[in-house]
């Protein structure tokens, strides 16, 4: 296993440095920038067509395609002008380098500081969101599958598909929009006003500001899990489904094993199997936030964050969000295949 291990980390530094070339290029192909829209908001600037060039050469946005992303990925040491200081190749080089390679994904043209900086200081708050709705649709929807399948065209698996069809075929802006209308305007359970806070809320203790936070965070976990909970319980059910129809769970049955024996000892078991692997393909999606339902409710997550800065032409903290996405992707496909076998000894990574 430690073998695969290291082909698959060595062929995701590849797939992750074809991203990073991709990415770069189409958002370089984009009409318009963060300085242009900048100069468009502001319309009398005097001379705009030169202060538009400097600015664009201020923030790096006069270089070709193929400059831009080699400055990007490798910083300023690459170029010749500093391989040589006071007649010395190696004590010529900057030891203080720069660029994606590094971890460093320059400064962020909106927030202006680091990219680093402004994905750390947004992502938790999607974390805790994505978390707490992982924790509670994940064990509902197997619940919910297990039994559709063992009730297999029954009222209660007709319910819980109809429930399902209808939560996967709504949008989450639409469905976000419903559930503010009757729980916070409707029914008045809840605060109209969007964000994390009440806009009431003057000089809280640190536990009213912690309970008033958990407050609002109802309703975006609401509409997650209910937008969540269809695929993974359709899936469950599927793989039930297939389970029960296997030879060894016929034999089980011919051995007079009990009904709940077969189903909860031998077939949920190898029901669970692919079941627990998707939950290392969840990984991005724990620290990468919801773009549409950060922006609907108003909450300053990372996903909020990018989708602020793919409208502004900030090049330096989408190239940095993204890449983070990428590498949270490739980790959470060698964390599948890693828990695909330690759930199943018949599997072996060999290749």
């Amino acid at each position: 296993m430690v073998k695969y291990i290291i082909k698959r980390l060595l062929l995701s530094v590849l797939i992750i440095f074809g991203v990073s070339v991709i990415l770069y290029v189409l958002l370089r192909c984009v009409p318009g920038d963060y300085v242009e829209q900048k100069f468009t908001a502001n319309p009398s600037v005097e001379n705009p067509q030169e202060r538009l060039e400097q600015m664009r050469a201020l923030y790096g946005l006069d270089s070709s395609i193929i400059g831009g992303y080699i400055k990007w990925m490798f910083g300023d040491w690459w170029m010749p002008q500093n391989w040589f200081y006071e007649g010395s190749f190696w004590g010529g080089m900057k030891l203080e380098t720069h660029g994606a390679i590094t971890f460093d994904f320059g400064n962020s043209f909106k927030y202006e500081e680091a990219v680093t900086k402004v994905i750390s200081d947004h992502m938790w708050i999607s974390f805790i969101l994505t978390l707490l709705s992982l924790v509670i649709y994940y064990p509902l929807a197997v619940y919910l599958g297990t039994r559709a399948a063992v009730r297999q065209y029954g009222a209660f698996d007709y319910a819980t598909t109809v429930l399902t069809m209808v939560g996967i075929s709504f949008p989450t802006f639409f469905f976000s929009a419903l559930v503010v209308k009757v729980f916070a305007y409707d029914l008045g359970w809840f605060d109209s006003a969007l964000g994390l806070n009440s806009a009431g809320l003057l000089n809280p203790t640190p536990w009213e500001y912690f309970l008033d936070s958990a407050w609002h965070l109802i309703l975006p976990i609401f509409v997650t899990v209910v937008l969540s909970i269809g695929s993974i319980m359709r899936y469950t059910r599927t793989n039930m489904l297939e389970v029960l129809n296997a030879d060894y769970i016929r034999t089980a049955r011919a051995k007079g094993l009990s009904e709940r024996s077969v189903i909860y000892k031998h077939a949920f078991k190898n029901t669970m199997i692919p079941m627990v692997t998707m939950l290392a393909g969840l990984l991005p999606g724990l620290f990468g936030g919801s773009m549409i339902l950060e922006q609907f409710f108003g909450i300053d997550g990372i996903g909020l964050i990018g989708y602020t800065a793919m409208n502004e032409g900030d090049i330096p903290l989408v190239m940095g969000y993204n890449m983070f996405l990428a590498v949270l992707t490739v980790l959470g496909m060698l964390l599948t295949d890693i828990m695909y076998v330690l759930v199943d000894p018949r599997v072996q990574l060999t290749k």
